[in-house]
């Protein structure tokens, strides 16, 4: 009964975080040797340098914005599938996702996220992408190298900005494999911006001291800011709304990491409805970004996280 109680208790934990502050940190890592071991069998697979870039006269010669990352049949993870029994059956994490999503939860995606150091990026791809919102590095990247998703700085986003028409009923769990300091591109999360719900990117937001100041469809909310720093095998899950982004990598080494996206189960009732029920916006958009043209560049100069 004791050992049930404690189970009990922790559940309520992590949901009482997602209706509080939209995050999750999980106090115990996953199993730092074999996120040592995954992340050396990574790296051996190719070099996370500037040999990962098409050459400016490539890149013009048919620029592409989309179907560039990661998908089924191109996903280096897929390849370590047999593997990830360290984070996927960790009795920590099976237990955070079970008390959010209930039993039978789905497993949407996972890939593996490359933070590109500055040193990586040609001087050509630095002057095109500077000041974007968005810097997923994928349309630049030679075609054989794009089962992973590069990015030199995210801006303040929801995870809901890749699904249109769909209810946040998903969360996002991020892994980092190795040690993860202020230069390592770590991510910056706005907690308690998911009580505002879905919201269109790029999103109202003003700094004030140590938050920010965030609006959306007549709502505001004062947003407490927090870096994810972690060891190796560090765990965090965050819900669909909740903002978050990284500044560019400035270390002379790459992040690697883990991302993976979980979706509701069949079970009658999860702790995510009692999350969504504490909203006071939307959980769905129709459209959920203005920042892309029609072919999927970016057309839009402004990027917020790079003032955290």
């Amino acid at each position: 009964m004791a050992s049930a109680s404690l189970a009990d208790a922790a559940s309520n934990a992590v949901v009482a975080d997602f209706i509080d502050r939209g995050v999750h940190r999980f106090d115990q890592p996953v199993d730092p040797a074999a996120c040592a071991s995954l992340l050396a069998n990574l790296k051996a697979d190719r070099d996370y340098g500037a040999d990962l870039f098409l050459s400016e006269a490539e890149f013009d010669a048919d620029p592409q914005h989309r179907g560039v990352n990661p998908r089924p049949g191109r996903n280096l993870l897929d390849r370590f599938a047999d593997r990830l029994g360290f984070v996927e059956q960790a009795p920590q994490i099976v237990s955070g996702l079970t008390a959010l999503l209930g039993a039978g939860y789905r497993m949407l995606d996972r890939k593996v996220v490359c933070g590109v150091p500055a040193s990586a990026l040609p001087d050509w791809l630095k002057a095109r992408i500077a000041g974007n919102p968005v810097n997923n590095l994928g349309a630049y990247v030679k075609p054989r190298y794009r089962d992973v998703t590069y990015f030199y700085g995210i801006d303040f986003h929801q995870d809901l900005i890749d699904f249109r028409g769909r209810e946040a009923d998903f969360l996002t769990l991020y892994v980092y494999l190795s040690p993860v300091g202020p230069a390592d591109a770590p991510l910056f999360l706005l907690e308690g911006s998911h009580r505002l719900g879905a919201a269109v990117f790029p999103h109202d937001l003003t700094r004030q001291g140590d938050d920010w100041l965030y609006r959306s469809d007549g709502r505001e909310a004062l947003c407490r800011q927090t870096l994810l720093l972690g060891g190796t095998g560090s765990v965090s899950m965050w819900h669909a709304c909740t903002l978050h982004g990284t500044q560019p990598d400035e270390a002379d080494h790459e992040r690697i990491s883990l991302r993976y996206l979980f979706a509701r189960g069949p079970a009658a009732t999860a702790g995510m409805d009692e999350v969504n029920a504490s909203l006071l916006g939307p959980l769905k958009l129709d459209d959920t970004r203005i920042d892309l043209d029609a072919e999927g560049a970016a057309r839009i100069k402004a990027n917020s996280v790079n003032q955290a």
